[in-house]
Formats: C-alpha cells, structure tokens, sequence
C-alpha cells in the first residue's frame, strides 16, 4: 500500500478551510509539515479513531445564531450565494471552504462542518456538492449528526419537524439558486418537531 505523505503545502490548504487534516498509520508527515501545522493551528487526526461528541439536543431549545457550511467544486458558486443570503437572515456563517472551482474531494469538507455541527461550535450545518447524496452520506457518519438532501421545501420543513435534521445537503445541479435560498430559510427557521418523533431520532442516534 503506497503511504500518504503529508506536506508543508497540504497544511497550508487545510489551514484555508477546515483546520485538520485525517492521517491513518501508515501516513508521513515531513517536518516542515509538522512545524507548519503547529504555526498555523492545523490538526492531524486519525481517521481510525471513533470520534467522542455530545448528542445534539432534540427539544431545539436554543435557537440558531451560527451556521457552518462547505461545498467542493461542483457546490462552490452556490455556496458563495447562500453565504450573504444567510447573513441577511442575521446568523453568524462559518465557511468551511472550498474556496475556489479546483477540483477536491467532498467528503472534506462534508466532515469539517459536520464536526463543527457535532462538537457545537455550529447549530446547523449546510452543504453543497453536486447531488448532495455523497455529503449526506458522509455527514452522517459523524456522532451527532442528522443530516438530510433536500430538493425542495416541503422535505427541508420535514427534515426538522419530523427528523430534527441539523444538517443540510444539496446538490448544485438538481436545484437552482432560489429553490436553494428557499429550501435555506425554510431549514434554518424550522424548529424541531412533535415529542412524538423523539423516541425514534433518538434510536437513530443510539446506533
């Protein structure tokens, strides 16, 4: 198996988006990439390790004040119109990159806002891909997260009063840019559901 070789330049990317950077056994980080990373605040984690978070509370108690959210290049232009689309509606955004229409690899960035999502430092997270399957996928392999695809708002209002989705996926290329805006307020301003629907998310999240 060819080992991943971690470089000065690679921090320097991680550093622009999502701060961290997923490394298994075999990986090699060169010194420059160690004393860059420490410069920089960038993190190396294991991709092996269990992650250890909080659920997400499911009475919706507090409301949302910051939203994380990240796409890859098929999702980039979308997300640069959702950003002051969202900051309109008086939320504090967190952009997780990507920060350009250079191809990369989605799950990066689906893991990055689901983290900030699971570990609190976001109420909710938003992602674009060009489908949105494929980040929904990823997201909700982090502890903690409910993350739903959305192509309209009748599903988004469903993803909260029914799921308690506190995760957004959509894809750049099934819907446009004010169906997204719409599906956008309408997953953001939604609060989270009938007690009834608890019992069964909280199955969800025991798995």
């Amino acid at each position: 198996m060819k080992k991943k070789v971690i470089l000065e330049e690679d921090v320097v990317k991680a550093s622009k988006s999502y701060k961290f950077i997923l490394i298994d056994d075999s990986a090699v980080i060169t010194p420059a990439a160690r004393d860059k990373a420490r410069e920089l605040g960038v993190e190396f984690r294991s991709s092996l390790q269990p992650m250890s978070v909080k659920k997400p509370l499911l009475n919706d108690i507090f409301p949302v004040k910051v939203v994380g959210i990240g796409a890859d290049h098929g999702g980039y232009e979308l997300k640069e119109i959702l950003i002051p689309f969202i900051r309109e509606m008086n939320l504090i955004v967190h952009d997780f990159g990507t920060h350009s229409k250079e191809s990369c690899d989605y799950p990066d960035f689906a893991l990055a806002v689901a983290l900030a999502v699971s570990e609190h430092k976001a109420d909710r997270g938003i992602m674009i891909d060009s489908v949105g399957i494929g980040s929904a996928m990823a997201a909700n392999r982090v502890n903690g997260v409910l993350a739903a695809k959305c192509n309209n708002t009748f599903e988004a209002r469903s993803a909260r009063e029914h799921n308690y989705a506190n995760y957004l996926t959509m894809g750049s290329k099934v819907i446009g840019e004010e169906i997204a805006k719409e599906i956008v307020k309408v997953f953001l301003e939604t609060p989270g559901g009938a007690e009834r629907h608890q019992k069964r998310i909280q199955t969800i999240l025991n798995l």
